[in-house]
């Protein structure tokens, strides 16, 4: 099976976005990797998979998809609890708190960042 090689969001202020996107995702090993103008992307290399924030090709206005997400899991509850609230510190607004949503099974948080895109920061267990 082929892995993922980015997940795309659409933004209306591309400066904005890349700010947000690369100061969250440090913590997690994540730098600007290219910036193509309309495009850039964000992650740890290449060979990985990463985030891609652009303008539309279409040249449309950007609209966040009903229920279209990016799911991250950072490896801990611990650091779901620090990239949501840093999401918040950062613009985000909050589309549900940290906590535990199935016990024993699924902790998670949800943001949506300044552009309304929704994102879920979760661990199993």
């Amino acid at each position: 099976m082929a892995t993922i090689g980015y997940v795309t969001l659409g933004t209306s202020d591309m400066a904005r976005a890349k700010a947000f996107y690369t100061e969250l995702l440090a913590d997690l090993g994540a730098k600007l990797l290219l910036d193509m103008d309309r495009i850039a992307f964000i992650g740890e290399d290449m060979g990985k998979p990463m985030l891609a924030v652009c303008i539309p090709y279409d040249q449309q206005e950007q609209h966040p998809g009903n229920g279209n997400m990016l799911a991250l899991n950072p490896g801990s509850k611990e650091m779901v609890d620090k990239l949501y609230h840093k999401a918040i510190e950062l613009g985000a607004s909050c589309d549900g708190e940290p906590g535990q949503r199935i016990p024993d099974m699924f902790y998670g948080a949800y943001v949506r960042d300044p552009d309304g895109n929704k994102l879920a920061f979760f661990r199993f267990g």
